[in-house]
This record gives structure tokens, sequence and C-alpha cells, in this order.
């Protein structure tokens, strides 16, 4: 049965998730800051709103992905935001990977206007996200679970409930501290390979299928072995994600070396201005500093 969906951030990932429920059949009322991003989405049927407020009027289900916590605060609970304007019986799904404090305060608010939400963060980057093929860990109710599984089956492969409001956030961090202890292995392996005088692909073709094999050196490392380090995922954003985790694990007294030592090379990639480049962006900053 069509759904009436709404979606706020169409960038690198939003945009093929939405166009994939569209394609499904169900109506879109579409809101990003930058228009222009939307009009495919538009051109294949989808409604544009002139803000997070019209869509939250217009849409049963309202999906958010958009950048930082802090604009997952204002998109959703923010004076002009989605929940002060969703009725109840209304879901609010943020897909935005952010701090788990945050879903759960998103959970609570929303409780008090009968409105449901679900923290759904995904993993598998831009590839994933065209190919409908992500990873997407949930955290909430099982009976709002329920009712929004048909589209995250539309959007993905692996769909789990993980438990309460923010445990699909925290399940984001998990991964993402796994992400960040592959990429400085895939980096430090490439660049051994370079400086070898191999070459990567071939290189990654053999230890791609062992036991070295890993979802970040098959794509990832494939980008870089063709000079390719446009953005399945910003640097950015994956220096924030580190961070929350960072701040997640202090509050829980746990000590992780490994995701604070990876987290400074990050940071020195966006201070020698890789900011808006894919997280494997990384090795440019080590192929750097061994030529210095």
């Amino acid at each position: 049965m069509a759904k009436k969906i709404g979606w706020i951030g169409t960038g690198v990932m939003g945009s093929s998730m939405c166009m994939h429920l569209i394609k499904a059949g169900h109506e879109a009322f579409v809101y990003n800051r930058t228009k222009s991003k939307t009009k495919d989405l538009i051109a294949a049927g989808a409604t544009w709103c002139d803000s997070p407020a019209e869509v939250a009027k217009s849409a049963d289900i309202i999906f958010t992905i958009v950048g930082y916590p802090t604009d997952v605060e204002q998109t959703i609970l923010g004076s002009e935001g989605v929940l002060a304007n969703a009725g109840a019986g209304k879901i609010i799904v943020d897909m935005t990977t952010s701090e788990p404090a945050l879903a759960e305060l998103i959970y609570d608010a929303a409780a008090v206007k009968k409105v449901e939400s679900l923290d759904a963060p995904v993993s598998g980057g831009d590839l994933g996200a065209r190919n409908g093929s992500l990873a997407i860990m949930v955290g909430g109710k099982q009976k709002v679970f329920d009712e929004v599984k048909e589209l995250f089956d539309i959007m993905g492969q692996n769909v789990q409930l993980m438990g309460k409001a923010g445990a699909g956030q925290h399940t984001k961090m998990c991964n993402q501290v796994l992400i960040a202890g592959t990429m400085i292995g895939v980096v430090e392996s490439l660049l051994y390979a370079q400086k070898a005088g191999m070459d990567m692909n071939a290189v990654i073709d053999v230890i791609g299928s062992g036991a070295a094999g890993s979802w970040s050196i098959n794509n990832l490392g494939r980008r870089i072995a063709e000079d390719d380090f446009n953005p399945g995922f910003f640097i950015k954003h994956f220096v924030k994600d580190m961070g929350i985790a960072l701040d997640e694990a202090k509050r829980m007294k746990l000590s992780l070396p490994g995701l604070a030592l990876v987290n400074q090379f990050y940071i020195s990639a966006m201070a020698m201005g890789y900011e808006e480049l894919g997280t494997q962006g990384l090795f440019k900053v080590l192929e750097k500093m061994n030529q210095a």
C-alpha cells in the first residue's frame, strides 16, 4: 500500500534512498536546504516543500538524514521543525548518524505529542544507497519498526531493530569504530603496495578475497587505486562520528586508543583542506607524511 512519506536531506545518500521509495510507488514530499539537489526527485514525482514544517504537515512518515546533531535538533525539535508540525500518529525516522542521547530526547519529546520516532542510521555509503543494499540499524518500539520495515527493506538489505531509542545510534558508533580502524589498515597496506611498485588493483584482487578482505579494501581501496577521492561519505562527517563515539566512550569510562589515533589522522586531513573528500582521502594524509 502506497504511503505518504516525507524526506528531509537529499545529499550524497539521501537522494538515492528517497528515489528508491518513489520508484516503489510511495508519494514523497521533499525538502533540502539547497533546492537544486531535489530536482531529480521532483522529476520522478516528488512534491517540493518549502520547509521541514511543510513536510511534517504533508506526510505520515517523515525521514530525515542531515549533517550534524545540531542539524537534527533544529530540523526535528526546532520551533519550525518536524515535531512542532506533526500531528498525533505520525512517525519520525531520523537516519542521520547522530548522538544516542539526542535520539532519546527526540523519542521522549515525540511521545508527549503522541508522535512515534525511530533512530535509524545506516552504513554502506553512496554505493549502498544507490544499490538499495544499506545496513540499517534501528532504535525504538517494535510495533513502530514493524510499520516502517517495508520501507526500510526498499533501501537496505540488512535491517535490524537493535533495542530501545538510541540503540540504533549506539550500533552505528560500533560500526564507525570498526571502520576507523579498518581504514588505517587499508591506507597503510596500499601505501606499502605503492612503495613496493605493485599494482594496487592486483594486490586488492588477492588480499581482498582472503583473511584481510573487508568492504573497505574491496570498495574504497579500489577508489584509492583509481585516484578517486570523491565522497561516498565525507571526511568532515566521519570526524563528527568519531567525535560522538569518543564522547560516548568517555561517558562510559571506556578507553579506545585506536579510535583516538585514527581520529587525529582525520583531523589532520581536515587541516589539510580534505574535509570534502571521501573517507578514503586518508590515503593522501599518510602519503604526504611519507613524502616529508
